[in-house]
């Protein structure tokens, strides 16, 4: 059988990764080290990657996403790598059909991270570990820029994030999704692509086949790094802006104080109550609802006005001199 080296650059920002975040992951000295495997080009090369540096600690994850015929075939070819390399896979097949008003991309990952975590916390891992790119960070960018995002968007996917208590790691993200794949091809590494990534139905798919080869054409080749270090540089400021947030919230209170919260300007106001409700909530609002938060806020100078707005997925509603929020029954 065919043995399949891993990329060295890749086996480096692996290593790197790890190294600075690891202090960061409670189990990260005895617990597996999961990859999510969709048996794609991206998440091939993190897997060998992986196992060259971690051989007895990884382990493989695949969800199924029960939307395509040919999710069948990627199972199989999942299945045979791992068996390839030895790695233990775990296969989790999900129902990711979208709910009313909410789009077919956002409810298959969704499902996925849903998945991914409860195999996680099932198997004890320290992390799982995904393999989004450089390519991959330039084009939530563009796709943040296009829905008027803030900064927390325009930061675009971080190194690292908690999901259902699950850690989540993306190793890959200062790299070059083209050379990883020119990699792959040398060393005769195989993969499969999804048909769905072409599809023009969905927006990130337009961005790939035709946004970014327009910014590269414009700006010159690998013109996609500007837009990463972009990334990094408003999730260095979004940093900021949540300490400000933590530390506001010690003197507004939890719930939040309507009295501690006029004593802050509106921009601080809506970045407090923006990091007190997804903290603690798991929730957020439009940009829309928030600035009507800022001003019911500044208004509500009397015990007889009343604060009901829909925030999110949910309701914001003055209770004395608190904000309480709670999430619309279903």
């Amino acid at each position: 059988m065919p043995s399949w080296p891993a990329d060295p650059r890749v086996c480096a920002a692996v290593d790197q990764w790890w190294r600075a975040w690891a202090p960061q992951l409670p189990e990260a000295g005895r617990g597996g080290i999961g990859v999510a495997f969709s048996g794609g080009a991206d998440s091939t090369a993190l897997l060998l990657a992986a196992h060259a540096l971690w051989p007895q600690r990884v382990q493989a994850l695949h969800v199924h996403h029960g939307l395509q015929a040919a999710a069948d075939g990627f199972v199989e070819h999942v299945a045979r790598v791992c068996a390839q390399l030895g790695v233990p896979l775990a296969v989790r097949r999900v129902q990711a059909r979208h709910a009313p008003r909410q789009s077919p991309e956002d409810a298959a990952r969704r499902a996925r991270y849903a998945a991914l975590a409860d195999e996680a916390r099932a198997q004890g891992l320290a992390v799982v570990l995904l393999g989004h790119h450089a390519q991959d960070q330039a084009e939530t960018v563009l796709l943040a820029l296009s829905r008027g995002a803030g900064l927390a968007g325009l930061a675009g996917m971080p190194a690292l994030r908690w999901h259902d208590g699950v850690a989540f790691g993306r190793p890959l993200l200062a790299l070059d999704g083209a050379a990883l794949r020119a990699g792959l091809a040398t060393a005769g590494v195989p993969w499969v692509d999804d048909p769905s990534n072409a599809s023009p139905a969905y927006t990130r798919n337009r961005i790939r086949a035709q946004l970014l080869p327009a910014w590269e054409s414009t700006f010159g080749p690998g013109a996609w790094g500007v837009l990463t270090r972009s990334a990094r540089h408003a999730a260095q400021a979004q940093t900021l802006l949540e300490e400000l947030a933590a530390l506001d919230l010690t003197h507004i209170g939890d719930p939040p104080a309507l009295s501690a919260l006029r004593a802050l300007s509106s921009a601080r106001v809506i970045n407090a109550l923006r990091y007190w409700l997804r903290t603690r909530h798991e929730a957020s609002g439009s940009d829309a609802q928030w600035q009507e938060v800022a001003r019911q806020i500044a208004a509500a100078r009397t015990r007889r006005h009343r604060i009901h707005l829909r925030l999110g997925t949910g309701t914001l509603r003055r209770e004395g001199d608190c904000l309480t929020w709670s999430p619309e029954e279903r």
